[in-house]
């Protein structure tokens, strides 16, 4: 089920998320709900990746779509794609690298709004998958800031809240749109 997007202001978006309680790993109420953000986000053309609590949902998941890391080839549709969803419980960033960039954003929870952040370029994540397995991925460019941008979404913060420069972009015809939002 396609679950609407809250928006800031929403109280939900500015609370810290719980982790996921044990009881609930390998369940079907889990499965739903990751089934419910996987769907909502595959209806967003730009949206990258989304955390529970943009959905309402106040626990530690977010769910990655490494689909849509790559930029589309010439007259590629991202509907085309098959979905590649990771999904990421009660994650920690358990590494980032010294050296940091500003990236552009946006957010799915903050419509027709981008910024640009400071990122760092390498980041590592340790969480658990839906059976309660642990595991590690590390990752840089896009996904990187995927990583650290859902993360902020678990504690409550949204890009916004640190970005450098915010910006409302005008749509023309023919623009093409690199900016992804999570």
């Amino acid at each position: 089920m396609v679950l609407p997007i809250l928006q800031d202001g929403a109280d939900t978006l500015r609370t810290p998320s719980d982790p996921l309680p044990e009881r609930l790993f390998g369940t079907p109420e889990l499965r739903k709900m990751i089934t419910d953000m996987a769907e909502t986000v595959a209806k967003e053309p730009d949206g990258v990746a989304i955390a529970a609590p943009q959905v309402g949902i106040p626990y530690q998941i977010f769910l990655v779509r490494y689909d849509r890391m790559e930029p589309l080839g010439e007259g590629e549709r991202i509907e085309e794609r098959a979905p590649d969803v990771g999904v990421f419980i009660n994650p920690k960033l358990s590494k980032l690298s010294r050296k940091s960039s500003e990236v552009d954003e946006g957010c799915l929870s903050v419509r027709g709004v981008y910024g640009s952040t400071v990122r760092k370029d390498r980041a590592t994540i340790e969480a658990r998958d839906e059976e309660g397995v642990h595991f590690t991925r590390g990752a840089g460019g896009l996904l990187a800031q995927a990583f650290q941008h859902e993360v902020d979404h678990l504690n409550g913060i949204l890009f916004v809240d640190h970005a450098v420069k915010i910006w409302k972009p005008r749509a023309k015809k023919g623009d093409s749109d690199d900016i992804h939002a999570a």
